[in-house]
C-alpha cells in the first residue's frame, strides 16, 4: 500500500511540481491550496506526511500544523515546510508549531525526495 502526501501549497505550479516528483516516487498525493482547504481535507484518511507552504491566505502554514496538530488522527503526522522564508525565528515558529524538516525553496525534487523518505517509513 503507498504512503500518502498532503501538499498545502497556494501555488498551484508549485504543487504540480511536488506532486510529479511524488508520484513518481510511488506516493499518493492529496493537495490543499492553503490551510483552511487543507483542513477540511483532513477527514480521517491516513495522512503519512505534510508539506506545506508558510506564507498562504485565510490560514498560513504554521496556523494550519498548530491547527492539524490538535486533531487526535493527526497529531503524530510528520509535517515538512517547504517555503522561502529562511530566518531562524520563523523556523522556530514552525519547529514549535510541529514541523519536523524545514525545505527552502528554490529547491531540486530529489533534495525533497530525501527529506520525505527520512519522515516517511515504510
Amino acid at each position: 500500500m503507498s504512503k500518502t502526501i498532503m501538499i498545502v501549497d497556494d501555488s498551484a505550479s508549485l504543487r504540480q511540481v511536488v506532486s510529479i516528483a511524488l508520484t513518481g516516487a510511488g506516493y499518493d498525493v492529496v493537495e490543499a491550496f492553503d490551510g483552511r482547504d487543507a483542513l477540511t481535507k483532513l477527514d480521517g484518511r491516513k495522512i503519512h506526511l505534510v508539506i506545506s507552504d508558510v506564507n498562504m491566505p485565510r490560514l498560513d502554514g504554521i496556523g494550519f500544523v498548530q491547527e492539524m496538530k490538535t486533531v487526535p488522527a493527526y497529531k503524530f503526522t510528520p509535517v515538512i515546510m517547504l517555503t522561502t522564508e529562511s530566518g531562524d525565528a520563523k523556523k522556530r515558529q514552525g519547529q514549535e508549531a510541529g514541523a519536523k524538516a524545514w525545505v527552502v525553496k528554490p529547491f531540486q525534487p530529489q533534495q525533497m525526495l530525501n527529506a520525505v523518505a527520512k519522515l516517511v517509513l515504510p
